[in-house]
């Protein structure tokens, strides 16, 4: 019985110093409340499923974030192809209209922006997202990725220029 409430208290605890960054995370990949709150709790249902096996409460909360990365990312590609296959079957694509208010500009240049950081490479995808979205230092992102510091902070500057360069190539309005 005491391990029960062991095993309980370990999940509250990497579930409380957990859940911002991860839902964080989530929400910039996904782009919507609900299903972040969705791939979330999936995340953490895998967590309770296999914390018996997890040492400590960092190496927890490093997995918890790369199992509901790794979930946000197939979403993400799995409504690209929908949203392709779609537009294909019933309409070709529209561009942007410069003359739209300011709020339908921003609302697309964040989709774009998005979409753009889907298409990287998925090493750089990766650290971006959890360095800006995630909000992570390099130290735990290393620790998430399985990479050195140093890694982490040369692949965050070419995603970084990389992004840059693909959206200035779409001359994407970039919201301050």
């Amino acid at each position: 019985m005491n391990t029960s409430r062991d095993e309980q208290r370990f999940f509250n605890q990497v579930y409380a110093s957990s859940f911002p960054v991860v839902f964080r995370v989530v929400l910039r990949i996904v782009g919507d409340q609900e299903s972040a709150e969705e791939i979330c709790h999936d995340a953490f249902i895998k967590f309770f499923q296999h914390s018996l096996s997890l040492p400590d409460e960092n190496q927890a909360r490093y997995w918890v974030i790369r199992v509901a990365k790794n979930l946000a990312f197939n979403l993400a590609k799995r409504r690209g192809r929908e949203r392709t296959a779609f537009e294909k079957a019933f309409f070709e694509p529209q561009r942007p209209s410069r003359s739209a208010d300011s709020d339908t500009l921003e609302s697309e240049s964040q989709m774009l922006i998005r979409q753009t950081v889907n298409r990287l490479p998925k090493s750089l995808r990766d650290v971006i997202v959890l360095k800006e979205y995630g909000d992570l230092p390099y130290a735990e992102i290393s620790q998430v990725l399985g990479i050195t510091v140093s890694n982490v902070k040369v692949r965050v500057y070419r995603a970084r220029e990389r992004l840059a360069s693909m959206l200035e190539e779409k001359d994407v309005h970039i919201p301050e």
